[in-house]
């Protein structure tokens, strides 16, 4: 596994989608032509950004939905066996398939991991989470622990084991607190060590991103303040003689006039299903520690249009500069949202994509 994945030795800005495989995508909607998240819009999002010579698809996992009227995210397609459907109908895009750690046994999953990497010459990543959602916890039957050193000591821990899987020639046993077992070893290996990512806001969550991911997730709500904080990430990864890029979500509304991009989203904000964007919000804010507490109304809005992610509302002029902006900011790339994917997705493509290309930073 000497190599190194494409992700982290070409210098173009990253482009990828986020919760394609999730009921409503990213905006939590009424609107009866809101994303579905079946396997056929995933297929045909799939092809469509493998074609463009998009970076990535990621996916969210879980395991029930917010509620309201929509019970948004209430249908999921399961990420591992997701992204080994859309890696065996894909050419060049990277698939990731993200991963509660509590839920999921850190053998099987590098197995899995190594598998897809075999079957795809190695477009396959994973993205760790170490849990905070309780009531998804209680559907599983698990407890969420209370305190993130718990947390992130399991998850060290966890991912630790799968890396000396995939490292290790001889077999080994391993003796920690949460795992203890004899002869382990892990054949296939990867053929490319999977990018890793990572999205964490307290900062036990941070350092372990630090320590393990090739890219951490953060939002963007204000462009100055995320400035300072993707410098301080990257000095903090530095000290700790890594390099880590800092990956951010954004949403698109994007038409031919400014008047158009903006009665979309006021038609996406009138319809939201306001009693599942405030069951996720306050999930959010008693067991996450992703978003600034201070920044609350707006965040409530853009959870609605985005779950939070960085509006890119406008023409395709507007969109590519507020791209151009994240960029300038630091990020290393963001992922994208639309209202419905596959119907938007080809108007991103031939109109923001040439416009970054022409900036130079695609």
């Amino acid at each position: 596994m000497a190599q190194q994945h494409t992700f982290l030795t070409h210098d173009r800005f990253l482009l990828g989608t986020f919760a394609s495989n999730c009921s409503g995508g990213m905006t939590v909607s009424k609107l009866p032509d809101r994303w579905e998240a079946t396997w056929e819009n995933n297929l045909k999002l799939g092809k469509l950004l493998d074609e463009a010579g998009m970076d990535f698809m990621l996916p969210i996992a879980r395991w029930i939905g917010y509620g309201g009227e929509t019970d948004f995210h209430g249908t999921v397609l399961e990420t591992m066996t997701w992204a080994a459907a859309l890696l065996a109908n894909t050419k060049n895009l990277t698939v990731f398939a993200t991963i509660h750690t509590v839920a999921n046994h850190p053998m099987a999953i590098a197995k899995q991991i190594a598998t897809l990497s075999e079957m795809s010459g190695g477009r396959v990543g994973l993205n760790i989470v170490a849990g905070w959602n309780k009531p998804e916890y209680d559907a599983l039957g698990l407890t969420l622990p209370e305190d993130h050193e718990t947390r992130y000591g399991y998850a060290q821990e966890w991912f630790d084991f799968i890396k000396r899987l995939w490292n290790e020639e001889e077999p080994f046993n391993f003796d920690g607190k949460y795992f203890k077992t004899t002869r382990s070893y892990g054949r296939p290996r990867p053929v490319l060590p999977p990018p890793i990512y990572n999205a964490a806001g307290s900062g036990l969550g941070r350092e372990f991103a630090m320590r393990n991911a090739n890219f951490l997730f953060t939002p963007a709500i204000d462009l100055e303040r995320s400035k300072e904080e993707v410098a301080q990430l990257k000095e903090q990864a530095k000290a700790g003689g890594r390099d880590v890029g800092v990956l951010t979500f954004s949403h698109v509304v994007c038409r031919p006039t400014e008047d158009e991009a903006k009665a979309e989203l006021k038609r996406q904000l009138d319809n939201a299903d306001w009693g599942a964007v405030d069951n996720l919000v306050k999930l959010q804010f008693a067991h996450a520690h992703s978003f600034p507490h201070d920044l609350l109304a707006l965040i409530r809005e853009r959870m609605a249009t985005g779950h939070g992610g960085f509006p890119l509302v406008g023409t395709p002029d507007q969109v590519a500069d507020g791209i151009a902006a994240l960029h300038e900011a630091g990020f290393r790339g963001t992922t994208l949202s639309f209202f419905h994917y596959a119907n938007e997705f080809p108007y991103f493509r031939d109109e923001v994509l040439p416009r970054l290309a022409a900036r130079g930073i695609r």
